[in-house]
């Protein structure tokens, strides 16, 4: 199968090399030349266009997305527009809204395009094993593309699925996200709260790799901690700022609306936010109540 993609950041590169690898043909475009050069000696097609990257696709195309969510989707499918004939298939497989999603489902069916929305998982691993697809779109045009995901995914029976119809792909790689949230604040806080009982001098990579083997939490996000704290034991040099790509703030607000309680997920959100305080106006709040109600020291900046 012929596949154009859109957007060749590293996820989009290894994904471009998965299909590559497993027989199919892939027409890549990006704004940056240098990347479409990469993939190029990976045997893809590169081109410097949406209008020639439209023209190498044979009716009905596919032209998957791997853009950032926002405007950059809404723009490129803008473009692409023109460039289509009714029956072709734009996938978006990034991390956009699915809220997002349905307005443009709901714009290109009206011009007689489908849209097919994939929540993927799998980060900088999914080259070597896999990408979890969580897909929403038309049934038919879903069991077109087949031989897409089954390529993409761990295995050709595993690690995806149709999830519902438009919208619905996006909707749980939301979930998803925000359960990793959860998941990844649980660790953050148990291992800090051990590199913080010091007289017992434990080693944290000994209790990762303990962790690893029987136990209730054994994950591969355990065995990401295993191995960043072999190479790393005290994290030196890494800053204490942690990033959301916004499908965690999306899930709480629509925990919010659909009256649904998620505090877990929503503290971890809340906490990767304060990660980024770094001069803290409500800590300094924080120790001058403190302070004035119970004559607690106050530490001085130098």
């Amino acid at each position: 199968m012929k596949i154009g993609m859109i957007g060749l950041g590293r996820m989009g590169a290894n994904m471009t090399e998965r299909l590559l690898r497993g027989g199919h043909r892939v027409v890549c475009y990006d704004r940056n030349p240098e990347a479409i050069r990469q993939v190029a000696e990976k045997s893809a097609v590169g081109v410097d266009s949406l209008a020639l990257l439209a023209e190498q696709l044979a009716p009905p195309r596919v032209v998957w997305l791997m853009v950032p969510s926002g405007d950059p989707v809404d723009q490129t499918i803008q473009s692409l527009i023109p460039r289509l004939k009714p029956d072709d298939v734009i996938v978006d497989g990034g991390n956009s809204y699915y809220k997002d999603t349905l307005r443009r489902a709901a714009m290109l069916k009206e011009k007689g395009l489908y849209f097919v929305d994939v929540g993927t998982s799998g980060g900088i691993w999914g080259l070597s094993e896999g990408y979890s697809l969580m897909i929403g779109g038309d049934s038919e045009v879903i069991d077109r593309l087949k031989p897409i995901f089954q390529t993409l995914a761990p295995g050709p029976d595993k690690g995806w699925g149709r999830v519902g119809p438009s919208g619905a792909g996006h909707f749980v790689k939301m979930i998803h996200n925000g359960i990793e949230y959860g998941l990844m604040q649980a660790f953050a806080e148990g291992f800090a709260l051990m590199e913080r009982k010091t007289e017992f001098k434990l080693d944290l990579c000994q209790v990762a790799e303990i962790w690893r083997s029987g136990s209730v939490v054994r994950s591969w996000l355990l065995d990401l901690i295993a191995k960043a704290l072999a190479e790393n034991p005290d994290l030196h040099g890494i800053m204490p700022n942690v990033a959301d790509s916004g499908e965690g703030r999306w899930m709480v607000f629509e925990a919010v609306d659909l009256a649904v309680s998620a505090p877990v997920i929503t503290l971890s959100l809340l906490q990767r936010l304060r990660s980024r305080d770094e001069d803290s106006f409500a800590d300094k709040l924080l120790a001058m109540m403190r302070h004035e109600f119970g004559g607690h020291p106050l530490k001085k900046e130098e």
